[in-house]
């Protein structure tokens, strides 16, 4: 049986799906995102400033530094996944969706977010100390003078952005490029999630090396934000896209605040980051079962996807 291109990619995308939901993460000496986030390191060990640029000179040359070095790694990334998708190529079609899916799998994760979101609340339940460990797994905002709801609120807010950064978006840049595309878009979102800060992060001043990586990560993941929002508000048969756009551009992400958005209008809950923005201010704090409903919302988000991807891919078969 030789499989037609659509039917490659929707087998080798419920490949990975289940992958992600029965398997999980691949070892860490063999994860591609893991090697990525690797590279981005030593470059910002070695090339990224120590200082605050003060001149157009600096500036520039920290601008192109940041820039040169993503585009070595957006270019080895690509190119590796390309090798990986034509080699598959010729084999028979099983293993060809098995190997492509087993790469694709790498890409994204969603089982993961879900569950470290969800032992939010469970560590709460232990100690508010607790609470803000593991929400430090998930955000790189300070968390030291966070209370019970403000945990429970930034950890919906990750939930709802990882859910397109983490799978919405790779999955549909596999649709349009194949695994090249999934595999740069990837590194793209790790580089941004690395590099893209204004002024002191770390050690590093990353307002201009970090901010080529910034924008193309807005770029790349503008379109999927839009799919991610649309099933949230399909999810919780919340259809206000007025408010949702009115609270989205309150926050710095152009992509990030909609999914946000969509989230707390359609739980009824306000979400906000201290001293940055308020998104659905009069709806009720985060309780208790606020964080389980959200990760209701992405477990069947995964589901829909799941039932569309492998009844597109049999409807295929059949054809």
């Amino acid at each position: 049986m030789i499989l037609s291109v659509p039917d490659y990619i929707l087998g080798s995308i419920a490949i990975a799906m289940l992958l992600d939901w029965f398997w999980g993460e691949p070892p860490v000496q063999f994860h591609p995102v893991v090697w990525m986030g690797r590279y981005l390191a030593w470059v910002a060990n070695k090339v990224a400033p120590r200082a605050e640029e003060q001149t157009s000179f600096q500036k520039t040359k920290s601008f192109l530094s940041g820039f040169f070095f993503w585009c070595v790694g957006g270019c080895v990334v690509a190119a590796l996944a390309w090798g990986v998708q034509l080699g598959a190529q010729p084999m028979v079609w099983w293993l060809a969706i098995l190997v492509t899916g087993f790469i694709l799998n790498a890409l994204f994760s969603l089982k993961l977010l879900i569950t470290e979101v969800a032992q939010v609340e469970l560590a709460l339940n232990d100690s508010l100390e607790s609470g803000r460990a593991q929400l430090k797994r998930l955000v790189s905002r300070d968390v030291t003078t966070l209370n019970h709801v403000q945990i429970r609120e930034s950890a919906i807010e990750s939930l709802a952005e990882n859910l397109n950064d983490s799978f919405i978006a790779p999955v549909f840049w596999f649709l349009v490029g194949g695994l090249p595309a999934a595999a740069l878009y990837r590194f793209a979102n790790t580089a941004d999630a690395m590099w893209g800060y204004k002024g002191l992060y770390g050690s590093y001043y990353l307002t201009w090396f970090g901010k080529w990586t910034a924008r193309v990560d807005d770029v790349l993941s503008w379109f999927p934000a839009y799919i991610s929002t649309l099933f949230i508000c399909l999810i919780l048969k919340c259809f206000s896209f007025r408010k949702i756009y009115q609270q989205a551009i309150k926050t710095p992400s152009p992509n990030g605040g909609w999914p946000m958005s969509a989230m707390a209008i359609g739980l009824g809950i306000k979400l906000s980051k201290p001293g940055v923005y308020v998104l659905n201010p009069e709806g009720s704090d985060a309780s208790v079962t606020s964080v389980s409903r959200a990760c209701d919302v992405a477990t069947r988000v995964f589901y829909i996807v799941m039932l569309f991807v492998v009844c597109a891919f049999f409807v295929g078969l059949i054809k």
